[in-house]
């Protein structure tokens, strides 16, 4: 080899402090420069530099670079690799930095330190020879046995390897052309090796010991890769997998070359493609994921289509297509459940136990769709839960109050970033099977946006003619939803679009009754608050009378939801009554026998007995159970935040009340009128809605076209209601939207009270639309109604004639609390609205015959 075809480095070199990895000649590294000295040299050197010399600098490997500037230098490491700045990439985030790509060139020995700042600098010795490789000469004469034991091993290796890969088939191929003196730093830069080996090979100078410390790490991994293949016997001779390679750059022929082809992992795309093929989903999806696992096969793993189309093809496998659970049919075994978990809700309990039925008589019967409507707290999803677990299937719940987009119904389209199944579908891969239980929550929340209206796009779902083939943009394929239970929840039916509505079999889930309540309290509520606080039943005790206290003076409510809150209350003001007598019972454990009479002195002297925080003692065995009565609530939930008020308001002329549904549940509705000077107007307040407003003029029309037969006159005794006299009607809770034609029967009453002087029953309620004939029509939500009205301590209800079917609705010891009218026109409302009735001038007229 030609003495004058040696390469030259520059003896003096810049010098680059690295800590993390180690560069090896032959080699390419990728390292961020953030430090001072570094930052410097890379300003001033490399990205000033002119010449091919001013890019040329020197890797310390195993040397931390100094945070600042005034630090010392530590200690250099003494062997260091010459290397060519390839790329330089700056970045001010997070912080300001470099990333360098640099390439090995040979070794070198620091000499002498010349400069610390602005950056090191050195006198340097070259210890490799770099040379013009060229094909011609080889050195494997020089090298001898050791040189050929290492090519041996080299060359094993790489034959284990997939020689499909063109990283692998170029690795080959530089096996052969390099000289052997070459190879063990670009193989050890290449295999899986720590940094104190490769670091060790760098020290290595002498070429004869850098083959003997590189073939032991060759032989290793040879072992591994055997070791790896053993396992993976079952699998076929050709699905080899690349391991212990990563694309390098090389020195090769003095130029850089780079290894543009990555990697592909056979193995688990051939796995995908059996998993699709041993699925059974149906022909056309199976059409679909061949068509796509063979341009995932022609695919480079670096495109971005590629993670999209792999995920799709690993969604399509884990949905079940044809997977489902097996449902428990027995009646018998469903009552109980059902009955064991909830309270009431006959209409439901019906409905279930219809379904298993039929489902016993016809196998293939699609699911149906059913909506709970009612008031919150009244346990519709719950129960929807229930029904789940009396059937045996799998139960998932989508919450849709507030879903503007009907990509979250639908999903969005693969053409997209992001882009993902709809909800449908990720609860079906959620659940692993076809024929779930699925709880649309609040599907009376949905709104619209510029995505689109999501109730529109539930229309296919929830349509059992249409639903067997749901196409999810996401899939772009059909899936069969006809075995699936969808129950959806609604507070109201109003906010539903009719077509929606039309597509549902709506259930109504009215509110409790008292006696419901105290059921449940009793049931459900009381032991599941005692679970949650680490309570007993021998610790504390709730009678009924109490939870009709909390029920009645706390809570004014349709569900339970406020009733368990005030329970959760009440357990955790007794937690801490047990906690601190638990701490006091210890006590006289420790101390000598006679200390009994101690304890009395903490029980305070202005102690009330019936209260719970009487005395500090309460957690003593001979207190045991805490007893909550009327004192103690006051104690732990403060005052009553309901009073019956009723008669109390009801104590002058011009005061009715009404009864109204909101979504919440029925409530009462107090209707104020005052009458004074003025010019006939009528004012209407309490933001009331355009019906109520028109419901009270076509109350003060009809009463005067009826003034002069109820003897009703203002206050200048005019059958004329309006002359020279203003009419104000109030509705309190005047935060509160009101609207409906209900009304329409208790403003007649509260006006009719307002100009005759007499005062309206204090324990009558009404509700009921009115003609400008004096007919009463029909409303909706008796049952709300009718609830609120005994909650209230309500004795007697005024009711449309044609309502009288939805009384049997009612339960029967509610019904036989009150008492109930049934009214075709108001004379009938007004007779039953006043004590005595209301009198009707008799007519003195009488008709002669003509004939």
């Amino acid at each position: 080899m030609a003495a004058g075809s040696a390469i030259q480095i520059p003896t003096r070199l810049p010098l680059l402090l690295t800590h993390e990895s180690v560069l090896l000649p032959g080699s390419t590294m990728r390292t961020s420069v953030d430090s001072p000295r570094n930052m410097q040299l890379v300003r001033s050197r490399l990205l000033k530099g002119t010449s091919l010399r001013s890019t040329i600098i020197g890797v310390i490997p195993n040397t931390s670079d100094p945070t600042s500037d005034c630090d010392d230098l530590p200690n250099l490491h003494r062997i260091g690799t010459a290397a060519l700045a390839v790329q330089v990439v700056g970045s001010n985030w997070p912080k300001p930095h470099y990333t360098l790509l640099v390439t090995g060139l040979c070794r070198f020995q620091i000499l002498q330190l010349l400069k610390e700042k602005p950056y090191p600098v050195a006198e340097v010795q070259q210890l490799d020879r770099l040379e013009q490789f060229t094909n011609g000469h080889k050195s494997e004469e020089e090298l001898g046995e050791l040189s050929e034991q290492f090519y041996k091993y080299a060359v094993q290796l790489v034959e284990m390897l997939d020689m499909s890969v063109p990283a692998v088939a170029k690795l080959r191929r530089l096996l052969d052309n390099l000289p052997r003196e070459a190879l063990p730093d670009i193989l050890t830069s290449i295999i899986r090796t720590t940094n104190q080996e490769k670091l060790q090979i760098l020290d290595a100078v002498r070429l004869e010991e850098r083959f003997k410390m590189t073939i032991p790490l060759l032989v290793r991994q040879i072992e591994g890769l055997k070791l790896l293949q053993k396992t993976r016997k079952s699998k076929q001779d050709d699905d080899k997998r690349v391991v212990a390679i990563r694309p390098n750059r090389r020195i090769s022929h003095g130029s850089i070359t780079e290894d543009e082809e990555e990697e592909e992992d056979h193995d688990d795309v051939v796995m995908l493609e059996k998993k699709i093929r041993t699925s059974s989903m149906s022909e056309q999806a199976l059409k679909v994921c061949l068509k796509e696992i063979k341009r995932l096969k022609k695919m480079p793993q670096s495109m971005p289509e590629y993670a999209l189309t792999r995920n799709y093809l690993e969604l399509m496998v884990e949905l079940p297509w044809n997977k489902s659970t097996k449902d428990r049919l027995e009646i018998r075994a469903a009552r109980i459940v059902l009955d064991n978990d909830h309270y009431a809700m006959e209409k439901l309990k019906k409905r279930v136990l219809e379904y298993l039925a039929v489902r016993q008589l016809k196998n293939n019967l699609k699911g149906p769709i059913l909506c709970f409507v009612g008031p919150p707290g009244v346990g519709k999803t719950s129960v929807g839960r229930s029904i789940a677990k009396t059937l045996g299937r799998e139960f998932h719940r989508i919450a849709l109050g507030g879903v503007c987009d009907q990509s979250d119904i639908r999903g969005h389209r693969r053409t997209y970033v992001g882009s993902m199944p709809g909800r449908i579908i990720n609860g079906l891969k959620t659940v692993g099977v076809n024929n779930p239980v699925f709880l649309l929550d609040e599907v009376d929340k949905l709104a619209k946006s510029l995505q689109g209206d999501p109730a529109a796009a539930l229309l296919e779902v929830l349509d059992p003619e249409q639903n067997h083939s749901f196409t999810d943009h996401y899939l772009n394929v059909a899936f069969d939803l006809s075995q699936v239970l969808f129950i959806a929840t609604a507070n109201t039916t109003a906010t539903i679009p009719p077509a929606l509505l039309d597509r549902m079999e709506v259930i109504q889930v009215p509110g409790y009754t008292q006696e419901e309540k105290i059921e449940i309290a009793h049931r459900h509520l009381i032991p599941k608050q005692l679970e949650l606080h680490g309570l007993t039943p021998q610790q504390i005790q709730i009678p009924q009378v109490t939870t009709l206290g909390i029920i009645t003076r706390y809570t004014r409510e349709a569900g339970v939801r406020a009733l368990d809150r005030k329970l959760g209350a009440i357990c955790r003001a007794v937690a801490v009554k047990v906690a601190e007598g638990q701490h006091k019972e210890a006590k006289p454990d420790r101390a000598e026998l006679g200390e009994g009479e101690d304890c009395k002195e903490h029980i305070t002297e202005d102690a009330k007995p019936e209260s719970i925080s009487d005395t500090a003692d309460l957690a003593l065995p001979p207190e045991m159970p805490i007893l909550i009565d009327f004192h103690a609530l006051k104690d732990i939930l403060g005052p009553p935040m309901y009073d019956m008020e009723v008669s109390e308001r009801l104590n002058q002329p011009g005061v009715a009340i009404g009864l109204a549904w909101t979504p919440l549940g029925g409530e009462i509705m107090f209707v104020e009128a005052s009458r004074m000077d003025g010019e006939g107007q009528l004012t209407l307040t309490g933001q009331l809605g355009d019906v109520m407003k028109e419901s009270a003029h076509l109350a003060i029309s009809w009463l005067r076209s009826n003034a002069k037969r109820y003897r009703l006159t203002n206050a200048s005794g005019s059958f004329d209601l309006l002359d020279n006299t203003d009419i104000h009607l109030h509705f309190p809770a005047g935060a509160v939207t009101k609207d409906g034609p209900s009304a329409g029967v208790t403003i007649v009453t509260c006006l009719a009270s307002l100009f005759s002087g007499r005062l309206v029953c204090s324990d009558v309620a009404m509700t009921g639309e009115i003609t400008l004939r004096g007919l009463v029509l029909p409303v909706g939500g008796i049952k709300d109604k009718v609830l609120a009205a005994h909650r209230a301590g309500l004795k007697r209800i005024i009711l449309p004639q044609r309502n009288e079917k939805d009384l049997e609705e009612i339960a029967a010891p509610v019904r036989q609390e009150l008492s109930f009218v049934l009214a075709s026109c108001l004379d009938e409302v007004l007779n039953a609205a006043f004590d005595g009735g209301f009198a009707v001038k008799a007519s003195l007229e009488h008709l002669n015959s003509k004939l």
